[in-house]
């Protein structure tokens, strides 16, 4: 069964917000709910989102400083701004700050959830790109995606689990690129499967006992204090 898509409603408007929320549910979407900025980053940190629909005018943190702060922190979760600002400026900062949309209230309730069907099909589109082969070499290792093993430089034969098999193609396919914890989280440990930053950290920690000639100097294997991890070659 395909897991449905989660939504974080950020609407301080309660009455829109139940009614939304609503209409969501009805469409098949596992949906949040927050009522202010700091709430919805704080959901973010926990949870990965297919998709916010993020209100502008919000208590605490207003919708833009939302949108800064996420894709400051390279979290690529589109973004849906739904707002009754409805001037041409506020419609440029919000998608200068990294909105992917931008629908003015009061909107048509149709419009809105095509709006939303489609900014989550795009996502999925995105995420499935082709990967790499099943064999991949650097330096003098060489990893076996399809049978979970390795030979490192020393010559040794490492077997690993799905997980660091999984976190090894992720990094390896966004070569010198930080891969954020959201990402991580989605593609490796799945939905609603929240481990700590501690978790990764470790499994970083191994690959570069695995993989570094020293694991204290890294040449591959990076974590981005506050973003994320990177490959590197």
């Amino acid at each position: 069964m395909e897991n449905k898509a989660t939504i974080l409603l950020v609407e301080d408007e309660e009455n829109l917000q139940e009614a939304l929320k609503l209409n969501l549910e009805l469409e098949g979407y596992e949906v949040t709910c927050a009522s202010d900025g700091a709430e919805a980053l704080q959901k973010t940190e926990h949870e990965f989102f297919d998709l916010i629909i993020l209100d502008i005018m919000l208590p605490e943190i207003d919708g833009i400083g939302v949108t800064e702060t996420l894709r400051l922190k390279q979290n690529d979760v589109p973004i849906l701004i739904v707002s009754a600002k409805s001037s041409s400026a506020d419609r440029v900062l919000g998608l200068k700050k990294g909105a992917d949309d931008y629908l003015n209230k009061p909107f048509n309730l149709e419009e809105l959830l095509l709006r939303v069907q489609k900014l989550i099909q795009k996502n999925k589109r995105l995420a499935q790109r082709p990967g790499m082969d099943d064999q991949y070499s650097f330096g003098k290792n060489t990893i076996d995606f399809k049978g979970q093993t390795a030979i490192n430089f020393k010559g040794e034969s490492i077997e690993l689990s799905k997980k660091e098999s999984m976190l090894l193609k992720l990094l390896i396919e966004n070569k010198n690129e930080v891969v954020s914890r959201e990402k991580i989280l989605q593609t490796v440990w799945g939905y609603q499967v929240y481990p700590t930053t501690r978790t990764i950290d470790n499994f970083i920690l191994n690959f570069r006992k695995y993989f570094e000639t020293d694991s204290r100097n890294p040449v591959y294997f990076h974590s981005v204090r506050g973003v994320g991890y990177k490959y590197t070659e």
